[in-house]
């Protein structure tokens, strides 16, 4: 099968389009902007050495074969708001006699159901499957929000899959030769729920986060070897959610105008889409690759997904949750 749009000759850090729309979007910003001497002084006082990426975990599904990659698959493709509305307790599952919440509930949930025997990496239970059954496998103390919106996504993975693949997330994943770059396009063009993208000044904007984390997922998990072996992990960004942009401003990176920063602290929510909300994620994408940057002239050379990494780490700590993140709902991140 030939997807047009995706093979376009993506050898390079200023060619992936979601860098190049971002640093657009912030050329142009008047919303949010970038602390270049905040960044400076984080660079010069972090650590020589990151904490490498660990996929393999408890809540993690690995088995080595193809079904890791369907599973992984599923995982990212409700990978995305978690938290609850205002009043409302957050959604907790409970597995091997632990809480979890947030993405790690989302994944010890699908491990939980491979463990029941649910046939959640089969692509024709996907496409056919009801919300009453998706409820039974995220099953736990709170609801997890967007409901109806993982049904379809669920329904779309299976469906194109097999009228695409014939099933077989391997064959997708060959397709892509060894380029994250290629995979994060091939998926994005297959799968509206992928297609992370917005408007800006009447241009349009690529964010791609949950495309990204799968790329990504796929080589940590499998250690860049086998169906991991990306050559190009590199071109990948910052994926742009809402708990990275929180820690950027509590660490003077990101500075919102004073509007936003009190429609954010008052917990109102931002329209997808809207300029607030382009800018926040374009800001979050360039703030990352500037730290890169001023690493790389240090001598510390990281991937933007190994900063993005160490940023949600600090995300879970209180200290960094001095501000709100910004409230958006939406299937993307």
């Amino acid at each position: 099968m030939e997807q047009s749009g995706w093979k376009d000759g993506i050898e390079n850090l200023e060619s992936f389009p979601v860098r190049v729309s971002a640093s657009w979007v912030m050329e142009r910003a008047r919303h949010v902007q970038i602390n270049i001497e905040a960044i400076k002084e984080l660079a010069d006082r972090w650590e020589r050495s990151f904490n490498p990426i660990q996929w393999h975990n408890e809540v993690h599904f690995f088995d080595g074969t193809e079904k890791t990659l369907f599973w992984i698959f599923v995982l990212d493709t409700l990978n995305f708001c978690f938290w609850p509305d205002p009043g409302k307790p957050a959604w907790t599952v409970v597995y091997r006699g632990k809480n979890f919440s947030g993405y790690m509930a989302l994944a010890a949930s699908l491990k939980r159901a491979i463990e029941e025997a649910v046939p959640v990496t089969d692509p024709a239970f996907l496409a056919d499957i009801d919300i009453q059954t998706v409820k039974w496998i995220f099953r736990g103390k709170g609801d997890l929000p967007l409901m109806e919106q993982r049904v379809q996504n669920l329904r779309e993975l299976g469906r194109v899959l097999l009228e695409q693949w014939n099933g077989s997330v391997m064959s997708m994943v060959e397709e892509a030769r060894q380029s994250s770059a290629s995979l994060v396009r091939l998926v994005v063009d297959s799968f509206s729920s992928f297609r992370d993208e917005a408007s800006y000044d009447g241009r349009k904007v690529y964010f791609w986060k949950r495309a990204q984390i799968l790329a990504s997922d796929i080589f940590h998990a499998f250690e860049g070897k086998g169906p991991g072996a990306f050559k190009d992990i590199h071109l990948l960004t910052a994926c742009a959610d809402y708990k990275l942009p929180q820690v950027l401003r509590v660490l003077g990176v990101i500075q919102y105008s004073d509007e936003l920063a009190r429609r954010i602290d008052s917990l109102d929510y931002l329209k997808p889409g809207s300029p607030e909300e382009v800018e926040i994620r374009s800001a979050t994408v360039v703030a990352v690759e500037k730290i890169r940057e001023f690493l790389e002239k240090r001598g510390i050379f990281v991937t933007s997904l190994e900063i993005d990494h160490h940023l949600w780490e600090l995300g879970q700590k209180d200290e960094f949750r001095r501000y709100p993140y910004h409230r958006c709902r939406t299937v993307f991140y």
